[in-house]
């Protein structure tokens, strides 16, 4: 019994160990930048997010930091959806260094999909995890030996002839689509935990030295909005609370056991008002009946303005992206190719000297 309280109480221990190193002082504010590029949901479009990048400046033909000192905030959401997640994740690693030595910087803002993926709960929502994503996060050895099993299965038993798509290149991916739908019905598959274990193991450790919300000058960027409740909060707390909630559930898909913190018990993570589900602002019709809660909103956050994505917008101008007076901004404007058929546009909202533009919108006034 001894041993057991033993074990228990070093367990907790380092936990909390843990949790203190992921509610480190991250910083979350800056003062005196005088140039802004923000870029919404990218859903796993690496090709939209390079268009965007070199439209606005700050890259160049071989893809290296040319922005010098300007800020940019991806705020969101590179995650599900679309294919090359993992391509924009390897990029920004390598931008926020240059960026960084150029004395600007590259921010990624921790958005729901990454949130669910880190949790393990993106395969529950359909056509979340693409294939090609779910292929990309797996360990190299797992992948090779899986596709080298099943291309000795298909040399043994070959297809007719008369199939049109018989080369074995070509069957990997309706297997591996065969192996998501498996995956989907059962947490504990084999191909969905080499998946989680290895996406949280990098990329999950990654994305929680990154911060939920942050402030720049006199706004805000926040993946889904601050609702009233939690713009009495200090930014600080909302990051780290969120890292240790987050570093709980990433812990525990990791290692297969259960949460130490449970879901009734958590402030950030999963709350539909937190900072990564929140919609109102984007989702309220009458913007004059909202205007002083947003007014109360940016005066406890001591911000002048707030720019969200995390909800879809059909925009053809920048007024169609200002609401509220021109105090909130909405950024999620379809990037991704996933969002076409509902004429989603590219965008980044630039912020210079204080004065908002929007590039990508051709017919923008």
């Amino acid at each position: 019994m001894r041993k057991y309280k033993n074990i228990l109480f070093l367990t907790v221990f380092i936990f909390i160990l843990i949790s203190h190193f992921y509610a480190a002082d991250i910083q979350c504010v800056w003062t005196d930048v005088e140039k802004i590029v923000a870029v919404g949901d990218l859903h796993g479009d690496y090709k939209s997010f390079i268009k965007i990048l070199k439209g606005t400046g700050l890259i160049d033909k071989e893809l290296h930091w040319t922005g010098g000192k300007t800020h940019l905030v991806q705020i969101g959401d590179i995650l599900d959806r679309g294919p090359d997640a993992k391509k924009i994740f390897d990029l920004l690693m390598r931008l926020e260094k240059e960026a960084e030595e150029a004395g600007g910087k590259a921010h990624m803002l921790i958005g729901n999909h990454e949130e669910m993926n880190i949790a393990d709960v993106a395969f529950d929502r359909e056509g979340y995890v693409t294939t090609r994503q779910f292929i990309s996060f797996l360990p190299d050895k797992y992948r090779e030996k899986q596709e080298k099993k099943f291309r000795k299965k298909i040399e043994n038993n070959p297809p007719k002839e008369t199939e049109s798509d018989s080369s074995l290149d070509s069957n990997l991916l309706p297997y591996w689509e065969k192996i998501i739908d498996e995956a989907k019905d059962n947490d504990k598959h084999p191909a969905r935990r080499a998946y989680i274990k290895n996406f949280n193991k990098i990329y999950g450790k990654w994305i929680l030295e990154h911060n939920v919300v942050i402030k720049i000058n006199d706004i805000i960027f926040v993946h889904g909005g601050i609702s009233k409740k939690f713009s009495n909060w200090k930014l600080k707390h909302i990051n780290n609370l969120s890292r240790i909630e987050l570093e709980d559930l990433r812990w525990a898909v990791i290692n297969s056991r259960p949460t130490k913190i449970p879901p009734y018990k958590r402030k950030i993570v999963f709350i539909p008002d937190g900072a990564y589900w929140y919609r109102e602002l984007a989702q309220r019709m009458n913007e004059e009946s909202f205007q002083e809660d947003v007014d109360q909103i940016l005066t406890n956050l001591k911000a002048q303005y707030m720019v969200i994505a995390h909800t879809p917008k059909i925009v053809k101008t920048k007024d169609d992206m200002r609401l509220y007076k021109g105090k909130i901004w909405i950024i999620d404007t379809g990037i991704s190719e996933v969002y076409r058929a509902m004429k989603g546009r590219l965008s980044a909202l630039i912020i210079e000297s204080g004065n908002f533009d929007v590039w990508g919108l051709k017919d923008d006034k």
